[in-house]
């Protein structure tokens, strides 16, 4: 108790008037990054390995299912941890985290079927969406707003991180026959023991945060309608597309959804103060609005970015690995904006514009992303991802900050939870809608293509070239166009690069024109976010922590400069 007491105490060298040291915070911060690491690893490293893992596991046609599960119950469990550690306090929570990441990661590791891999990835996913958003709610506790940009900043640059590297070392381990007698593809599970173990080390050695437990029931009904309203459509996102979306099963999905999405709202409301997602919290215009912002940029974001690493992998023939490499512009743009935001804000306590600028940031890339071609030099690609990172830098921490900054000290959790739960839902609907746009068009511009490569010198000529001829795959494509075009297959698209680049033409004119199409709504979906991140009002930020606002017992109805709806 003493040893928490001293650590809370404001002191003299504490940033900010926060009431931490430097080395306190850095010191809990590097914890938290390691917990995020963790979760940030694990949505990019399994993406590069899933082809092996699914073929080791004679599960092709089941893959899908081990992304969706884990993206289920993350985005189902981020408000759960936010509200529990409001309850009980937000060490044990994230330490609770980081466990069920880890059990999740050894039974990965261990799987025998693709049924039992969903399972379990299900069940890292639990941990996941505690270790992303209870993060920020910490780093809220510990630093004042006004500061909190320059901290919040290293996060985003675990995710840049992790995005490139979680290819190359998912594609390195995939490649391994075995590594120590153990089969290759399940260390891409395995390595997440060693930094889950220093994580946990870590945190409950550092992370020593005066709590005043708040008295209240947990809201187990709104979890259980708040699953029944977000399963079915995430469900239904993830493979609308296979099913069809007007099909019997998906259109049931969707009615589940609307069910469970109304009861949500029924039961939030009656347990007040006790709800999972408090309904009083959405009365705050800066709240709503942020949260709408996080939704569309969500949106804008994951969907516009769905179609970049298929251009690079289809259109331009990248490996996995290689496209990972090649996006670093990308989260070297997520982190210089970042890192240089927050040091803008603790500066001059203005963030407004930054999300203004960012928006139009983004929207300016998914726009030059449109032009993308077949013949687009890769430099200029990687310009425009550099401009996608900066805009992206510039939106995601300022938005958390905003939410953070006009809630009350008891909401911290579930306040922080609902930015990340609410981009979350986002960028799954984005990237569905993304991916729907993509393969509902592809079939058409494909034709086209081909209709226009009739008149092509080049193409002519390789179509009676004799050793074009003789290459199986290239003999093989032209019998099926000859044939109606049946044996192009969009579900395996690795045949293109086996072919001819003459013949292959017309395909890869067709990917990338279908591909402008997803960057031109991504754009149009961003700048609607633009127009509306002018009507956020500018809160003064906070310059106590909210652990000094707790302990002054600040409520939210409390601070004169919160703005409320009437």
């Amino acid at each position: 108790m003493s040893q928490t007491a001293s650590t809370a105490a404001p002191r003299s060298a504490g940033v900010g008037g926060g009431g931490f040291t430097q080395r306190q915070i850095l010191t809990v911060i590097s914890g938290l990054m390691l917990g995020m690491l963790l979760a940030a690893l694990d949505q990019t490293i399994v993406s590069s390995a899933m082809r092996t893992i699914a073929d080791q596991l004679h599960g092709q046609t089941l893959q899908a299912w081990a992304t969706t599960a884990y993206l289920i119950t993350s985005t189902i469990a981020t408000p759960l941890y936010g509200k529990l550690s409001d309850i009980y306090g937000r060490k044990p929570m994230y330490l609770a985290a980081i466990t069920i990441f880890l059990v999740g990661s050894v039974l990965s590791g261990i799987s025998t079927s693709m049924y039992e891999l969903a399972g379990f990835r299900a069940l890292q996913g639990v941990g996941a969406g505690g270790l992303m958003s209870l993060a920020f709610a910490i780093v809220g506790d510990m630093i004042p707003a006004r500061e909190r940009g320059k901290y919040q900043g290293y996060f985003l640059a675990v995710f840049g991180l992790s995005s490139v590297a979680g290819p190359v070392v998912g594609g390195f381990f995939a490649g391994l026959p075995t590594l120590l007698g153990v089969d290759g593809w399940r260390w891409v599970f395995l390595v997440n023991i060693p930094i889950g173990v220093i994580a946990l080390i870590v945190v409950s050695r550092v992370l020593n945060l005066p709590h005043r437990r708040v008295e209240q029931k947990v809201d187990y009904w709104g979890a259980l309608t708040l699953c029944l309203g977000v399963v079915p459509l995430l469900i239904v996102a993830e493979q609308g597309q296979q099913w069809g979306w007007g099909s019997a099963g998906s259109l049931a999905m969707f009615a589940v959804g609307a069910v469970g999405i109304v009861s949500f709202i029924f039961v939030e409301l009656r347990m007040g103060d006790a709800a999972l997602l408090p309904m009083r919290l959405f009365r705050n215009t800066v709240f709503s609005l942020a949260n709408v912002l996080n939704f569309i940029v969500g949106m804008g974001m994951f969907g516009g970015l769905a179609a970049l690493p298929l251009y690079l992998q289809i259109v331009k023939g990248e490996t996995p690995t290689n496209a990972g490499l090649l996006t670093l512009p990308l989260m070297v743009g997520i982190t210089v904006s970042s890192l240089s935001s927050g040091q803008v804000i603790a500066r001059t306590g203005r963030y407004k514009v930054l999300p203004i600028i960012g928006t139009a940031a983004m929207a300016t890339a998914l726009f030059l992303f449109s032009g993308l071609s077949a013949d687009t030099n890769l430099v200029y690609a990687g310009f425009v991802m550099a401009l996608m990172g900066l805009g992206l830098g510039l939106c995601m921490q300022t938005l958390v900050l905003a939410i953070q900054n006009v809630a009350a000290p008891q909401d911290m959790g579930v306040a922080t939870a609902s930015a990340t739960f609410f981009r979350g839902i986002g960028g799954t609907a984005g990237t569905a809608i993304s991916l729907s746009i993509l393969f509902g068009v592809v079939g058409d511009r494909i034709a086209s293509a081909f209709q226009s490569a009739r008149t092509d010198p080049a193409f002519i000529a390789a179509t009676q070239d004799p050793k074009v001829l003789a290459n199986p795959a290239n003999a093989s494509f032209l019998k099926g166009l000859a044939t109606g075009g049946g044996n192009i297959d969009l579900e395996n698209t690795s045949f293109i690069q086996l072919l001819d680049a003459r013949l292959a033409r017309p395909l890869l004119e067709g990917f990338a024109s279908a591909m402008d199409t997803v960057f031109v709504v991504g754009g149009i979906t961003t700048v609607i976010a633009f127009v509306l991140v002018w009507f956020l009002r500018e809160v003064p930020l906070s310059t106590k922590s909210g652990l000094q606002r707790a302990a002054e017992g600040e409520d939210a109805d409390e601070r004169p400069l919160m703005p409320v709806m009437e």
